[in-house]
């Protein structure tokens, strides 16, 4: 003998709560905001305004820990050299490993004019806008970086990178960047034998640069395509903005996220990329928990 289930005869009240639009779109499958053509203008306008000092910002984040490295005076980290404002992306121009925008692998010309004249639209040297603060906000990248680095520990034990700063092999590959870079200079080798874990966990620091710079590389080409798609009539929805953004970011996950050091003109691999670290779990899953959602720790709580 079989059972039929009678539906209930009560059902729950309409909600009433002032998010209930928000609620219903998102447990459908939809997106936080409305599908209108003022919120997609505002989504892509938002983009763009962030992509062009993000090209800034991997440039000069992979030059700190790639170049300047452990220079305990640098006051001029924040005037990348030109090496790197040419260095392809490695997801824009014809050199691409994957092509997302088609634009160009060099600095994008919007960031370059503005190096150039600032928001005060005049010619000065680079020094003067630099002192002025009408420059790139370098600061900002910095903090984020920080605020990775307080951070620790995030996803494991999918995220792999953050453990590896702790071991042997890590401390070993830093030693050996670190030596080379004094090499000559008995006053910082004298330092770092008496307080070697904090210069190692300057080196640490140093990783973090390199693994920001490295996320913001693939997001800035993302964010400039679909501008130019927007520009060109071919994004016109915010699902379409959307389904764009996480292909891009899909399509890429497995890029290797590392740290090498150039000291001399030789190559220190601190993180190699044959250890197999990836973009999703390194750096783009630790990047959205610790800045969107944990920030930045309050000033004071770290030296």
């Amino acid at each position: 003998m079989t059972t039929t289930l009678s539906p209930p005869s009560t059902q729950l009240p309409p909600s009433t709560h002032e998010f209930a639009e928000v609620i219903h779109r998102l447990e459908v499958g939809g997106s936080m905001l409305p599908d209108t053509p003022e919120n997609l203008m505002q989504i892509i306008g938002i983009y763009k305004a962030y992509a062009v000092p993000m090209d800034f910002y991997w440039r000069d984040l992979l030059y700190i820990g790639e170049q300047v490295f452990l220079n305990p005076l640098p006051a001029f980290k924040y005037f990348i050299s030109q090496e790197y404002l040419d260095r392809p992306n490695h997801y824009a121009g014809d050199t691409a490993d994957l092509r997302i925008w088609r634009g160009t692998a060099k600095a994008h010309p919007e960031l370059l004019a503005f190096m150039e004249k600032g928001e005060s639209n005049s010619r000065l040297p680079r020094l003067l806008h630099h002192l002025g603060h009408d420059r790139i906000n370098m600061e900002f990248a910095e903090a984020c970086m920080r605020a990775m680095l307080w951070h620790r520990r995030m996803y494991a034990p999918v995220n792999k990178f953050d453990a590896y700063l702790d071991t042997d092999d890590y401390k070993s590959n830093a030693d050996r960047a670190i030596r080379a870079y004094f090499k000559g200079n008995p006053v910082m080798l004298g330092l770092y034998k008496l307080f070697p874990e904090m210069f190692i966990e300057q080196v640490r620091q140093l990783s973090y640069y390199a693994n920001l710079g490295l996320f913001w590389e693939v997001m800035a080409p993302v964010f400039f395509e679909m501008s130019d798609l927007y520009d060109e009539g071919k994004m016109t929805t915010v699902p379409e903005a959307m389904d764009f953004l996480v292909n891009g970011i899909f399509a890429i996950a497995g890029r290797p996220i590392y740290h090498h050091a150039y000291i001399n003109g030789e190559c220190y691999e601190i993180i190699p990329k044959s250890k197999g670290f990836m973009w999703l779990y390194e750096a783009a899953l630790p990047y959205v928990e610790d800045i969107f959602y944990r920030t930045s720790p309050f000033r004071g709580t770290k030296s």
